[in-house]
């Protein structure tokens, strides 16, 4: 593997800053990926221009530094496929600026931008596929469904990592996760049995009734209520309606009932 040993220091140098300045505010459409180590190898994403048929693309390349650059000018290589008449099958790119045109004074900023340009236009005229320039000669409309086929299949983003979807059990069942308190608000409870209103009278001489009338009414009044209400408040039989004690006054009636016929006979 080559290292920054491979490059003069001066040339180092110049690259650190130069690829400083990338990072910072890189070209429109251009991502450089730095490496520390190797400076000699500079790699970079490139988006397919709008109005393209590499439009939505995302193509990765490589620039390769030789050991005399900047006197010499780089290799530059597209790693993911592509059909363009000046990039060849195994990736290596043609274009002037990297051959006859190169000048020391060009930066690698001026040589990402050109390369993406090439995208946008194309040279039949110094091609590296044969296939693809023909093809752009002849019959663009094929030219271009191949390349956006081709766009399609290798140059596809990676799609953005989206968060799950929200689990709807705990919602559903509005459950109160910090203190784990159920909401009870559309649960149904059953009724209790009806109880008829007690007269809030007193009832003098008679006995006071008060334990579950109170209990009714928070305990704020004393209520007495009827024979029947006590009977049904007492505990009914919900099927057959009999009254769990019988009352005091009917016991008395029938006492008095058997003195009245004792006092007939004598």
């Amino acid at each position: 593997m080559a290292t920054n040993e491979n490059l003069p220091p001066n040339v180092i140098k110049q690259l650190a800053k130069e690829l400083k300045s990338l990072h910072e505010s890189p070209p429109e459409g251009i991502k450089v990926g730095v490496n520390d180590d190797d400076f000699s190898i500079i790699h970079a994403d490139i988006e397919g221009p709008d109005g393209t048929p590499y439009e939505n693309g995302i193509f990765r390349m490589k620039l390769l530094l030789p050991h005399d650059f900047p006197q010499l000018p780089p290799q530059g290589f597209f790693l993911t496929k592509i059909f363009h008449p000046n990039i060849s099958s195994d990736g290596k790119i043609c274009v002037n600026t990297l051959k006859r045109d190169w000048n020391p004074s060009l930066g690698l900023r001026h040589v990402l931008v050109v390369v993406r340009c090439l995208l946008i236009e194309p040279f039949p005229e110094s091609a590296l596929n044969e296939q693809a320039a023909k093809m752009l000669l002849e019959n663009y409309e094929d030219y271009s469904k191949h390349a956006r086929l081709i766009t399609g299949i290798y140059a596809k983003p990676k799609p953005k990592q989206k968060s799950g979807p929200i689990s709807e059990s705990t919602t559903a069942l509005n459950i109160d996760q910090s203190s784990g308190a159920v909401d009870l608000k559309n649960t149904t409870v059953p009724s209790a049995v009806p109880v008829p209103p007690c007269s809030t009278t007193s009832s003098k001489g008679g006995p006071n009734s008060t334990d579950l009338a109170t209990a009714e009414t928070g305990g704020s009044l004393p209520v007495t209520c009827s024979t029947k209400q006590q009977a049904m408040v007492g505990g009914v039989n919900r099927k057959e309606g009999v009254a769990a004690h019988p009352s005091k006054p009917l016991a008395e009636k029938k006492k008095m009932d058997a003195r009245k016929k004792s006092l007939k006979r004598l």
